[in-house]
């Protein structure tokens, strides 16, 4: 079975920064992607990041380019999001998935709330 445990989250000012991580339990298929996506309040989830176990192209939300940084460190099966220069607007509940066409995993999430 797979499980994902976000940590990390926490409040800080605006233009700081937080390293999430995620520690991943269980088989995922190397043709999975694996990602960040955020929820604010009254919002829907939107993608953060992400990252192909296979090919390790990553992808990155418009609005966090230059300032996020996805990366994993496959023996200790955990994903990371490092985020720099944090804005009021990146706050929200992040959570950390793994998916492919047919199942979709989530982890249950952690708090980050930047704050003025």
């Amino acid at each position: 079975q797979v499980q994902l445990v976000e940590s990390g989250g926490g409040s800080v000012q605006a233009g700081g920064s937080l390293r999430l991580s995620c520690e991943v339990s269980g088989y995922i298929p190397r043709n999975y992607y694996m990602g960040w996506f955020r929820q604010a309040p009254g919002k829907e989830r939107e993608a953060v990041a992400t990252i192909s176990r296979n090919t390790g192209s990553t992808y990155y939300y418009d609005s966090v380019k230059g300032r996020f940084t996805i990366s994993r460190d496959s023996p200790k099966n955990t994903l990371y999001l490092q985020m720099n220069s944090l804005k009021l607007e990146d706050t929200g509940m992040y959570y950390c998935g793994t998916w492919d066409a047919d199942y979709k995993y989530w982890g249950q999430g952690t708090q980050v709330t930047v704050s003025s």
